[in-house]
């Protein structure tokens, strides 16, 4: 997989309808990954726009976040920072529920499910867990994800979450972006 392009989209497709537009940068402390995210007819019915600033390490793990995000309950924002080896800050306060977690993974993107597969480079055909600082769409709640990424092919991964009784088989890209996310998206740019 090649690094990734200045800038990649994708249609929403399935539990929401809406797009995602996400540039990519460097600066002295790693990636940024800059996008927007909307969508309407969602699973619940509700609309959002969220936008977000995600800063990576050369190792791919998450370091920091910004993220804002509209809809029915105004606007909000939530602020992450990680130390790297796993303890997080939501909003300047420590968030314990967090601890062991190296990857974002925002409801919102299918950009972000890029982060693990990066990281663990290069992965087996085994389950690796890669739990994940999860941010909801809709009101930017940050929980813990358990999930697991396998290889299951040259650019298919196996992704389960089992809090989210979800699993599908991720495709990705030569730029190391996920191409087809069955059920949630697809890129299109």
């Amino acid at each position: 997989m090649n690094e990734f392009p200045a800038v990649a989209s994708w249609r929403h497709r399935g539990a929401r309808t809406g797009f995602e537009v996400a540039f990519f940068g460097e600066d002295e402390r790693g990636l940024l990954a800059r996008g927007t995210t909307t969508a309407t007819a969602t699973e619940n019915g509700e609309s959002w726009i969220v936008d977000y600033v995600v800063l990576l390490d050369a190792s791919w793990t998450t370091r920091s976040a910004r993220i804002t995000g509209r809809g029915a309950h105004g606007v909000r924002v939530v602020e992450l920072e990680a130390d790297g080896r796993g303890r997080w800050t939501v909003d300047g306060t420590p968030a314990p529920h967090l601890n062991g977690c190296l990857d974002l993974d925002l409801e919102s993107s299918a950009m972000t499910n890029a982060f693990p597969v990066h990281r663990l480079r290069p992965l087996g055909d085994s389950p690796v867990a890669a739990p994940a600082a999860y941010v909801r769409a809709a009101d930017l709640t940050v929980t813990r994800l358990e999930q697991t990424y396998c290889r299951i092919g040259a650019r298919h991964i196996a992704y389960t979450a089992p809090d989210l009784d979800f699993a599908c088989r991720l495709t990705y890209d030569a730029d190391g972006l996920i191409s087809d996310y069955p059920g949630i998206a697809a890129r299109v740019q």
